[in-house]
């Protein structure tokens, strides 16, 4: 192997509200060798993700916090370049949480073959991966959709609100996304087959949400919290589902605002609001991504990639990505395939 310095992206202060790329140090350290029972693998490329903003806090509700001066954590996808054990062979093409850098030392336990039959490398990180498996189970298992149902989708044009907005279709349902841009909200409706779309900078939501859902809304996937999801609230049918994705709207708020109040709506409403993990769907991921696989052969899912190069440009992409300057799955190209 020529190279032998290997470049990291580390935590370098915890930070205040949203990040900046002060709180990120780019380092060199020598590649690591892999010892007996472990695999080096060549970063190919490296998925952004809003969970990771959570990781950087001091505490965290259900992952352990990064430290100061270590690696900031996330997938990648990487062809394996050394192998010390017979579970992996030189030259196969992984994907596992092997964090911000070029090159990661792995035992293997935390890899997954990726089957480049199914679709680009960089899938294996998005509409394939965590993002896709997240819309699949999170929608389909948490918010059982039936056709004739409307669904609304908040953050519709990220990762994982364009996957659910595409299976809501498939299942029969009358679809509405919510973004963040009027360029977003077309994509939405002419790239992705919405029903209606709702720009939620300069669209009153209440309003909007009267006006594209005169008959109330059943399914609600909550990736944002706050403001607009307590709008959703307010057109919430009998039996409705809310399935609770995430809430980026406080990631980056050092004092995060006050609950809702409009929780009791759910009790007159009879309806259900669960929070999940894709990990608790892990069993089940290969059938999801086969199933989206068929999905996109099929034409009936399309995906946008938001791509940066270069390990460097990180910080700045994920600063981008909590501000919501993104548009579709964001990766990082670290090397050429």
């Amino acid at each position: 192997m020529t190279n032998t310095v290997n470049r990291q992206i580390q935590l370098s202060a915890r930070p205040a509200n949203y990040p900046k790329e002060s709180d990120f140090d780019l380092v060199e350290s020598p590649v690591s060798e892999p010892r007996e029972g472990e695999v080096l693998v060549k970063v190919i490329w490296l998925s952004l993700d809003p969970y990771q903003r959570g990781r950087m806090r001091a505490s965290h509700p259900y992952a352990t916090p990064m430290e100061l001066g270590q690696v900031i954590v996330g997938g990648v996808v990487g062809k394996i370049v050394q192998s010390r054990t017979p579970a992996f062979t030189v030259g196969e093409v992984v994907e596992g949480p092997l964090g911000w850098q070029e090159f990661a030392v792995s035992d293997g336990n935390n890899l997954r073959r990726v089957d480049a039959g199914l679709g680009p490398l960089s899938t294996a990180l998005g509409i394939l991966g965590m993002p896709g498996m997240t819309a699949y189970f999170g929608f389909l298992e948490i918010g059982q959709p039936r056709p004739g149902d409307t669904v609304v989708v908040s953050a519709a044009s990220g990762a994982v609100g364009q996957v659910v907005g595409q299976i809501s279709k498939i299942m029969g349902c009358r679809t509405v996304g919510i973004a963040g841009t009027a360029e977003k909200v077309e994509y939405l409706k002419s790239g992705l087959g919405f029903d209606a779309g709702i720009n939620y900078k300069t669209e009153n939501v209440d309003a909007a949400l009267t006006k594209v859902c005169p008959l109330g809304v059943d399914v609600y996937f909550d990736n944002v919290g706050g403001v607009i999801t307590d709008a959703v609230f307010d057109h919430l049918n009998v039996g409705a589902r809310i399935s609770i994705c995430g809430s980026i709207s406080q990631y980056n708020q050092d004092e995060p605002e006050p609950g809702s109040r409009k929780m009791g709506l759910l009790v007159g409403k009879q309806a259900r609001a669960q929070g999940f993990l894709v990990g608790q769907f892990r069993n089940q991921h290969e059938e999801g991504r086969q199933r989206i696989a068929g999905w996109i052969k099929e034409g009936r899912i399309k995906y946008r990639e938001d791509v940066v190069e270069g390990l460097e440009n990180a910080p700045g992409a994920f600063i981008g990505l909590m501000r919501g300057e993104n548009f579709g799955k964001l990766l990082v190209k670290i090397s050429e395939e």
